[in-house]
């Protein structure tokens, strides 16, 4: 079997829509595990093969869009969702604190997996057990 390369493709550039609108989370605030602010959703980065979100782009910081920082949070760091925010299990420093985003290297593979292992998450292209947590996650 052929090793699976991931690739993946911010859902605002495409012409793709989710399923169900309710379940679009995009402009909802982020929050860390003690509620406090972490940034707004800015968009959602698809699995091109197999259309799944795989990530979030969160921006942190800047006024009105401007200067923000842009980084990404895995979907499986997604604790809960409500109308206006979604939760993850991450205080917010070690989020704001995660590989920087870089356009360039969305699809490539030794980058993703290092956002992954920051979060301590497998990969979503490879299988087995949870990868050892790199920062303060119990």
């Amino acid at each position: 079997m052929a090793k699976r390369q991931p690739t993946l493709v911010r859902l605002g550039d495409t012409d793709q829509t989710l399923a169900d609108p309710h379940l679009d989370i995009r402009g909802r605030t982020v929050r860390d595990r003690e509620g406090g602010e972490i940034g707004k959703v800015d968009d959602l980065l698809v699995d091109a093969l197999e259309r799944k979100v795989r990530m979030l782009l969160v921006e942190h910081g800047g006024i009105l869009g401007i200067g923000a920082t842009p980084f990404f949070v895995p979907v499986e760091a997604v604790t809960r969702v409500t109308e206006d925010e979604v939760h993850v299990d991450r205080l917010g420093k070690e989020v704001v604190e995660s590989p920087r985003y870089d356009p360039e290297l969305v699809d490539q593979e030794p980058y993703l997996a290092d956002v992954y292992g920051y979060y301590g998450y497998m990969p979503y292209w490879t299988s087995g057990q949870a990868a050892p947590m790199r920062h303060g996650q119990p």
